[in-house]
């Protein structure tokens, strides 16, 4: 007993084994029931599931706010851990649409039916949950020895969010990816799909049995590079909001823990999002310029942040469907013409 309410990483051992048990539960329930036989997942199926995954982060927030203000919770640098939790999970949330788009471009190179690509995506969550991990872990410990750092993440925000606002967004060509190449040129893939397999046993071209990777296992690699190329955004834009590392990790991750599912229902229709872009943009501007004032006037009220990011990120949702909302009905007059 004395092991699970001992110190790690700012927190008792179990806050940490109770979320990572969480997690753990979230993903055999998924692998093991929802998606035990390989089958498409439909548009209805996937919001139901993704409003699962929402409101079962909104209860998990719940309890971080209620836990600060009973005193249970402490944070790391005094902020509120119930309003930066929310603000980091938002965020975060509003962020990985960008990964569906990318998500979608991998799956179509590979040529991955819709019945796979799910145990793919959920398979992909277990190395997201080690990875964002590692890069939160060397985050904080980076933050905690030298606090200029946050300077850092906060000018890079700013550049990040610029460069979004002025640079035409262009489609990445897999084919091109030296990650791609490398797996063709070093390791047996074969030509076609084995069902969910990412390995499979078959003859070499000198007829031995040899162990060959499919497009499925390339998929799932190159989805999770792309996931760590976005965190490279997402993770210091939690970090300038607060530096207590429990926080940041849970916001992170119950924010992708729902991606997955939302992935089918946004991938028809991602289009749709195009200025959430530019929403995004000011969203990651305000942040790092956060870290300035921070600095220099004081701390502003966590509540305000929570609010502007929320009215951002409302607004470019809203703003975007309302501007695409003739694309749908263009695009089946085409069809039927």
């Amino acid at each position: 007993m004395e092991f699970l309410v001992a110190e790690w990483i700012g927190k008792p051992v179990w806050m940490w084994a109770g979320f990572l048990s969480i997690v753990v539960a979230l993903l055999a329930f998924d692998l093991g029931v929802l998606n035990r036989d390989d089958k498409e997942m439909g548009i209805s199926e996937s919001l139901w599931l993704s409003a699962f995954y929402i409101g079962f982060a909104m209860l998990f927030g719940g309890a971080v706010w209620w836990g600060y203000e009973g005193g249970h919770i402490t944070t790391a640098d005094g902020t509120h851990a119930g309003i930066t939790y929310f603000t980091g999970f938002f965020i975060e949330k509003a962020l990985s649409i960008d990964n569906v788009f990318v998500i979608s471009l991998i799956f179509g190179f590979f040529a991955i039916p819709r019945k796979y690509q799910y145990r793919a995506l959920v398979w992909g969550i277990i190395a997201v949950i080690v990875l964002r991990g590692i890069m939160i872990g060397v985050g904080a410990a980076l933050v905690q020895e030298y606090d200029w750092i946050l300077y850092i993440f906060g000018a890079f925000l700013i550049a990040t969010g610029i460069k979004m606002l002025v640079v035409p967004e262009g489609d990445p060509d897999i084919s091109k990816n030296p990650v791609v190449k490398f797996f063709r040129r070093h390791m047996r893939v074969t030509d076609e799909l084995h069902g969910q397999k990412f390995f499979v046993r078959k003859p070499d071209a000198k007829g031995r049995l040899a162990v060959w990777a499919t497009p499925l296992f390339l998929a799932l690699v190159i989805i999770n590079i792309a996931d760590l190329i976005f965190a490279v955004d997402s993770v210091p834009a939690i970090f300038a909001i607060t530096t207590d590392t429990f926080i940041v990790y849970t916001a992170n991750i119950m924010a992708i823990l729902g991606l997955r599912a939302l992935y089918f229902a946004l991938a028809a229709m991602v289009h749709r999002f195009h200025y959430l872009k530019y929403a995004l943009a000011l969203v990651l501007v305000f942040i790092g310029g956060k870290i300035f004032w921070n600095q220099i006037f004081g701390k502003v009220d966590p509540a305000i942040s929570l609010g502007v990011t929320l009215a951002m990120i409302a607004g470019g949702v809203f703003y975007s469907l309302w501007k695409t909302r003739n694309e749908t009905a263009e695009v089946t007059l085409r069809a039927a013409e």
